[in-house]
């Protein structure tokens, strides 16, 4: 993403800190990302033995992956790994990228090949149905990225993983997309100096006589690749009353403590809220570490890193971290299984920040946010008006990363929750995550699950707003006849871009004397739309969609008299 975008002043999530070049193929399917998909290959696991040093960058690594085979016949897979850079390095430069020395089955060497950045193994002998198979590999070189080497800011040597969207690739030998989750394992050889936090439970902490130290996390439930990550660097570390079993830790630079522990403090509330509204969490523990992510936060399953902060006292604010463990729920636990689905993840987890915010400090500051929200998906349409949610011609993932994604995504939760109303959209919301929890979902998944709750067909609904670009955008008047008493209403779409939409508006309708509006609900199904209501008296001003429950631009006027 060559651009840091902020959604509010508080909090910056997934949104790049510095700039990145991903190079994807050309070609991009109508209807999937273009990642080149084997629906007979199933990894299972990943163990990563990997040796740090503070000499060189130059990690070596040994991957073991236990596979199963979901039909007969296969003779061979492939494997994402960054290749060593051969040619054309800059002088003062080193070569980065990684070399396989070899490839084992059960012991026995397997020929492979290893270009464009993918092994190539070849089986010793074809798969059976449903049979799994472990395969080692063994490899060595400097990452150029994914895995980040540098120094934090107190110039002190770290190791962070930083893998969203598919830069596992540059230091692990995996299937690096989304739709293919598996449990994984970390077993980290680094000098004594360093702690090392992973995804799942810590096995094994074990001081070695050469003075290194081997440490063992391990994570049973199956993630996408873009979470397995370690955290390599001096930490403070504070664990926190558990939750329902579940360690809650902070693990923050020794000199940010004070701020850290201070600010991470909210974690258990939020996990409290999150468990109890939506389903049970789906990790042995939840780890707040500071980091060299280059995104302001990124929600590595139940490890999730924040940008270590500039200032001498770096603060992460409350709706930053509700963000990040919201997608412990939706994004971790619950995947997209395509790219291009990524609303699942950033428009989930920036409503469920925002109901964070409904049911912790009240629907003022709730409504606050998903007003500013609002114009910022009239912004971004003003700047894209093709672009719907899902978007399937975009093939440089960063581009995910939009308005769209979030704040649209989050804006269609919300009006799904109007419609619905909040009990059914609650049990849609938990029946979704029962339903895929620790596994993958597309957006027709959702919609599923929300028609069988709501018994009614959402194809309108979810065609419209996430496959359709836009929002409506409605011009009119409103008059009040003294003689009929009748407020007479008139309400058309007025947008040009051959867009329509179909949906339920509140109307506001204030009398004199009186704070709250009569609420009557309009249903805006045509271009054009006129209503008559009888009221007992004349009103003093109608407002449409006054409790912010409507994505739309709206300019209604008190008819002059003439």
């Amino acid at each position: 993403m060559p651009k840091t975008r902020k959604r509010k002043s508080v909090a910056v999530k997934k949104y790049l800190l510095i700039p990145l070049l991903i190079i994807v193929s050309s070609s991009s399917p109508a209807s999937a990302d273009n990642y080149p998909r084997n629906p007979n290959v199933d990894i299972l696991h990943y163990a990563f033995r990997l040796k740090l040093n503070d000499q060189t960058d130059v990690i070596a690594g040994e991957a073991t992956v236990t596979i199963r085979f979901l039909a007969a016949g296969v003779s061979e897979f492939y494997l994402d790994l960054i290749g060593k850079i051969t040619s054309d390095i800059p002088a003062g430069e080193v070569a980065t990228g990684m070399s396989v020395t070899s490839i084992e089955e059960s012991g026995r060497p397997l020929a492979f090949t290893h270009e464009e950045n993918r092994i190539r193994i070849r089986m010793r002998s074809p798969s059976t149905a449903r049979g799994r198979r472990t395969y080692t590999i063994a490899y060595s070189g400097i990452p150029a990225d994914g895995l980040i080497i540098s120094r934090n800011k107190y110039d002190q040597r770290t190791f962070f993983g930083d893998n969203w969207p598919d830069r596992a690739r540059h230091w692990l030998p995996t299937v690096d997309h989304p739709s293919d989750k598996a449990s994984c394992e970390f077993i980290v050889i680094a000098p004594n100096h360093y702690q090392v936090v992973a995804n799942g439970t810590m096995v094994e902490v074990t001081d070695l006589p050469d003075g290194t130290r081997r440490t063992h996390w391990g994570e049973t439930a199956p993630l996408a690749t873009k979470l397995m990550v370690i955290g390599v660097a001096r930490f403070a570390v504070q664990y926190l009353e558990e939750y329902e079993g579940i360690s809650v830790q902070t693990w923050v630079y020794p000199q940010d403590r004070e701020a850290g522990f201070s600010d991470f403090a909210i974690a258990r509330r939020i996990l409290e809220f999150y468990d109890s509204h939506i389903g049970p969490y789906s990790y042995p523990k939840l780890a707040n570490v500071q980091s060299r992510t280059r995104y302001g936060g990124m929600e590595n399953a139940s490890n999730i890193f924040y940008h270590e902060g500039g200032g001498p006292t770096p603060r992460w604010s409350e709706i930053l971290i509700a963000h990040e463990m919201a997608h412990q729920w939706f994004g971790d636990s619950v995947s997209e299984a395509d790219w291009h689905h990524i609303w699942l993840s950033e428009g989930f987890a920036t409503y469920f920040e925002d109901v964070y915010t409904e049911f912790t400090y009240g629907r003022n500051r709730f409504v606050q946010g998903m007003e500013r929200s609002r114009q910022s998906v009239l912004r971004y349409y003003d700047r894209n008006p093709t672009s719907p949610v899902v978007d399937t011609t975009i093939t440089n993932l960063n581009r995910l990363l939009s308005t769209n994604s979030y704040e649209k995504g989050a804006w269609v939760l919300h009006m799904l929750r109007r419609l619905l109303g909040d009990d059914v959209w609650w049990k849609g919301i938990r029946e979704f995550y029962r339903r895929h929890q620790n596994g993958n979902a597309l957006t027709g998944d959702f919609q599923t699950v929300m028609e069988e709750v709501g018994g009614e067909d959402l194809s309108w609904f979810f065609q419209q707003w996430i496959f359709q670009p836009g929002q409506p955008r409605y011009e009119g008047t409103w008059q009040w006849d003294e003689t009929s008493s009748q407020l007479e209403i008139e309400l058309n779409q007025a947008q040009t871009d051959g867009t329509f939409f179909r949906m339920p508006v509140e109307l506001g309708i204030y009398f004199s004397g009186e704070d709250q509006p009569r609420i009557e609900v309009l249903e805006l199904g045509k271009k054009e739309n006129s209503f008559t209501l009888v009221l007992d008296a004349a009103p003093q001003k109608v407002v449409l969609d006054p409790d912010v429950w409507m994505l739309m631009e709206a300019h209604l006027e008190k008819r002059q008299e003439r």
